[in-house]
């Protein structure tokens, strides 16, 4: 199943994205070919404000698994996080 995990950042917390983005990036890669897709979002002035993710898994429980151990999420860095099914059409 695909799930698409939705995340904002709170207000000011660049610094704990840059800081933590090393071992984000490790923990991302750590899930292989179940990682279909992953960036960061970006704001007006371009500066990363969020990220968007998109896993292959078995279950909503395992999408929230990942989510909770984001090292991001871990520090603190997120306002809102999302989880949705996904359903990809194209291509």
């Amino acid at each position: 199943m695909l799930f698409v995990i939705r995340c904002i950042d709170k207000k000011n917390h660049l610094a704990v994205r840059q800081e933590n983005r090393p071992a984000h990036v490790d923990y991302l890669k750590s899930f292989g070919d179940q990682l279909v897709a992953a960036g960061p979002l970006l704001d007006k002035d371009e500066q990363m404000c969020g990220s968007v993710v998109i896993l292959d898994l078995p279950d909503r429980a395992a999408a929230q698994n990942f989510a909770a151990g984001d090292p991001y999420a871990k520090a603190g860095l997120f306002e809102q996080v999302t989880i949705d099914r996904w359903n990809k059409v194209l291509p």
